[in-house]
């Protein structure tokens, strides 16, 4: 090789070291975002996620969930003056009309119908504010600290307003009803009920334009700019991101599941079945029980890494027999760094009958005839 030849390798080789190496990372045109794992909330990405920010009909999250858990989905709605004729988006309903509260809640969740808002809100609730404390109520309870409530639908109010991670948050706990979970993963629906013919077309594009989407909403108003909360799962893994004022809200909430899904992957750190305890009991022909949890406890760790996770139990005082195989005695954390993942219960791995006299007899019995 000749001189010349080695000096224009030597060249070639410290460009190459030298050139900036491009790393992934997004860029979103969310004003806020955030990404979680849906089963334990763990944070994949998140982009000034604890603004409070008002969030347009993603608001009808919390008013879907309210109502599936107060209500019937066969509930006949009478619709009132207050629903009748409601500003912004529509599903048309009628004064005095009559239709299930099924119905009502494809309207609100596919077609984002501002007057099935609060026509659930009269018929839940007794009225808006109302209804808005028990959405607030629902908040604290979810632990989402940072949000508030004024409307069923997402009018534009200066004090209602939420948080990326708040609204993720609810949108987990909403997934896991699984009447919620099958409405917002519904493409169409046709009304069964009500005085005219209805069909229903999800506005949430992630739907059909993401392998594996499978929920959630999305919202719009000029004060609080495009919003979307959307859901995929792929491989076992479900995500659930929040964008909010977003005005590439499609395309930034499926660069933020493609960054979840190909860094990320779940990890099943306990299987049901294995014994993570043991409990003493008292007045049973064991005394010690062994502990394992209800399911699966299942975390994402990013591709490439070993999981970092620490556990922590926490049993029952005072155990006695009879002690019932699936009886829940306890539970464990487990701990992300101090972070709380996730909390399964603990349950009893066998039966521990109670110690009655033919058990005590038996063992005098044996002593002897050894």
């Amino acid at each position: 090789m000749t001189r010349h030849l080695k000096w224009l390798l030597w060249v070639v080789l410290l460009l190459i070291m030298a050139w900036p190496v491009e790393t992934f990372a997004l860029d979103v045109s969310a004003r806020s975002a955030i990404l979680i794992e849906a089963e334990t909330g763990k944070i994949l990405y998140a982009e000034n996620a604890h603004e409070k920010l008002p969030m347009a009909s993603t608001t009808k999250i919390m008013t879907a969930l309210v109502a599936l858990e107060q209500g019937e989905a066969e509930d006949t709605v009478t619709v009132d003056a207050s629903a009748y004729g409601t500003e912004g988006s529509s599903i048309y309903l009628h004064l005095e009309e009559e239709i299930a509260l099924k119905d009502l809640l494809y309207g609100l969740m596919l077609s984002s119908g501002n007057d099935a808002a609060v026509a659930i809100a009269v018929h839940i609730g007794g009225g808006t504010q109302a209804f808005a404390d028990i959405m607030n109520k629902k908040a604290i309870e979810l632990g989402a600290y940072n949000t508030n409530f004024v409307t069923p639908n997402g009018l534009h109010d200066d004090a209602h307003y939420t948080t990326a991670y708040d609204l993720a948050r609810i949108a987990a706990k909403a997934m896991e009803n699984e009447q919620f979970r099958q409405i917002v993963s519904t493409e169409y629906y046709r009304a069964e009920t009500g005085e005219i013919a209805r069909t229903f077309k999800n506005k949430n594009r992630i739907l059909w334009e993401y392998a594996g989407g499978t929920g959630v909403k999305t919202g719009y108003t000029k004060a609080a700019g495009r919003c979307l909360v959307f859901s995929a799962e792929q491989d076992g893994m479900e995500l659930i991101g929040a964008v909010l004022n977003c005005p590439n809200m499609f395309e930034d909430a499926k660069a933020m599941l493609d960054h979840g899904f190909e860094n990320y992957e779940t990890n099943v750190m306990v299987k049901t079945g294995t014994i993570v305890a043991r409990a003493a009991v008292s007045g049973g022909e064991k005394s010690l029980l062994e502990l394992t949890p209800s399911r699966d406890i299942i975390v994402p760790v990013e591709k490439g890494t070993s999981p970092s996770f620490r556990t922590r139990v926490y049993m029952d005082e005072g155990i006695s027999a009879p002690v019932y195989k699936g009886e829940v005695l306890g539970y464990v954390e487990v701990l992300d760094g101090d972070a709380l993942l996730l909390r399964r219960d603990l349950v009893a791995a066998e039966d521990v009958p109670d110690a009655g006299i033919n058990y005590y007899f038996n063992r005098i019995i044996k002593r002897f005839a050894a």
